[in-house]
């Protein structure tokens, strides 16, 4: 018997489990509100760390959730979303050239990135699905702004980065920042009604998906930029937050149910549903510890595990790419992995010692430690890990959840 089964005692207690966690999340959402507006990085007690400002895509996770939250009818949650909408549109936003501040609290340094301007959409698609006020006027900003500067029409792809004034284009092209595009495309196709943001996410997913098959259905996350692989790119910074060196299973998992949800609502290749299947397969054969339990971060370019630390985000995301594929294709192979991370999850990372907190990061041995996520800034991945159990597979959470 499986926790995703509602119809058993498990599944039924599990349900009650999934809701009351998401409470919890979104206090912990709502919380992460910073004094100068928009949302800054918790520690782990629950307090702001005010010397790592307020990063762009710290801001717009944080509306995201909270517009989840003001979707499932939680009181206070559409004018915590409407703060953080009304702090996007000003203080994050460049307001002489356009585009977004990587830190709203520093202005005028650092690059306008894909991956942030990426969420930026994201944060307009929930916010406007939940009738946020300026939610729909942030979406037509972002989407507009990312047509124009980010969007790379004949390769089907994003662009990376540029410097503050939109010179100087990164040769890079990164894996990450291609997979939130496709993630905030699909949320504004919710949003807009518009099929061509799916046309585009189809592009997407095509060239990954054929990287990856390519590269033994590991997914190549650094490309430069005629989107040719970097293999050993930041070889030498194996624990970046954001461009490790190698195979990220947690990216497999986070694109195999993006990619089920798209072909569940729009006209897809006919091989996407059995390379999702692969993708998540073979990142949990990678990534999961037989001994001991939890996924690993990274592994090399042949799935040998490199960086060991469980990440909060990988369990996060393998616990929604499991329910992805069993309710996609019915194997309870999928049903009995969803148990096995859900329960080290419950286990490891949810700590009861802090409300809403979730450890960020442990170490090979299951021990709690700060190596390369310092505090618990985002509720992003758990929230949505435990809101995605009681909805469909399609439309995106927020359009499922109006």
């Amino acid at each position: 018997m499986s926790l995703l089964d509602p119809s058993t005692p498990e599944g039924a207690a599990h349900r009650v489990w999934l809701a009351a966690e998401a409470d919890r999340l979104l206090e912990w959402a709502r919380g992460s509100a910073h004094p100068a507006g928009g949302f800054g990085w918790r520690d782990r007690s629950g307090g702001l760390e005010h010397d790592r400002g307020r990063p762009l895509w710290i801001g717009c996770r944080m509306v995201h959730c909270l517009s989840l939250g003001a979707l499932l009818g939680r009181e206070g949650y559409a004018d915590a979303a409407a703060a953080g909408v009304d702090a996007l549109r000003t203080s994050y936003r460049d307001a002489e050239r356009g585009g977004w501040w990587s830190d709203a609290d520093r202005p005028g340094e650092g690059r306008k990135e894909a991956y942030g301007h990426a969420f930026v959409i994201l944060a307009g698609a929930s916010s406007a699905v939940a009738g946020v006020p300026g939610g729909a006027q942030l979406l037509d900003e972002a989407l507009a702004t990312y047509l124009e500067h980010f969007w790379d029409d004949d390769a089907g792809m994003p662009f990376e980065s540029y410097a503050l004034d939109w010179t100087d284009l990164e040769d890079y092209r990164g894996g990450n920042a291609a997979m939130h595009t496709f993630e905030a495309f699909l949320a504004a196709a919710d949003a807009t009604g518009d099929p061509a943001w799916r046309e585009r996410a189809v592009r997407i997913a095509s060239r990954i998906l054929d990287a990856a098959a390519s590269n033994g259905d590991r997914i190549p996350e650094h490309y430069d930029a005629t989107w040719q692989v970097l293999p050993d790119y930041n070889i030498d910074v194996p624990r970046h937050p954001f461009r490790p060196y190698g195979a990220t299973p947690g990216h497999a998992f986070e694109w195999a149910r993006l990619v089920l949800t798209l072909e569940a609502q729009h006209p897809v290749p006919p091989s996407f549903g059995d390379s999702a299947v692969r993708l998540a397969a073979t990142g949990w054969e990678d990534a999961w510890d037989t001994s001991i339990g939890g996924l690993v971060y990274t592994t090399d370019v042949a799935g040998v595990p490199v960086v060991r630390e469980r990440f909060h985000w990988v369990e996060c995301e393998a616990m929604g790419a499991a329910w992805a594929l069993h309710a996609a294709t019915g194997d309870p192979v999928w049903s009995d992995r969803y148990d096995a991370v859900t329960t080290w999850t419950q286990q490891h990372l949810v700590d009861p010692a802090v409300p809403g907190g979730w450890r960020h990061e442990l170490s090979a041995s299951n021990e709690d430690v700060q190596t390369t996520w310092t505090g618990a800034p985002d509720v992003y991945h758990a929230l949505q890990a435990v809101l995605l159990p009681t909805l469909p597979l399609a439309p995106g959470i927020a359009a499922a959840l109006r």
